[in-house]
């Protein structure tokens, strides 16, 4: 199976959603390190593409200097 591309958006709404779902209370306590640890690996993940992003438009600028 191919692998999926990275959303940062998409992740976004899934952290918050987890969130949501840690803050109300509505997580199962069975599920809650599950839900812990996807949403640490998507804070990694956006974290890379911002850095990733910061690089790249850094390199633009510096181009056109």
């Amino acid at each position: 199976m191919a692998k999926r591309e990275f959303s940062f958006n998409n992740a976004v709404v899934e952290i918050e959603n987890i969130l949501h779902n840690i803050e109300s209370g509505d997580l199962d306590i069975d599920k809650l390190s599950v839900e812990v640890k996807r949403a640490s690996e998507l804070i990694k993940e956006c974290q890379k593409k911002l850095r990733s992003t910061e690089e790249e438009i850094n390199s633009i600028f510096k181009d056109l200097a």
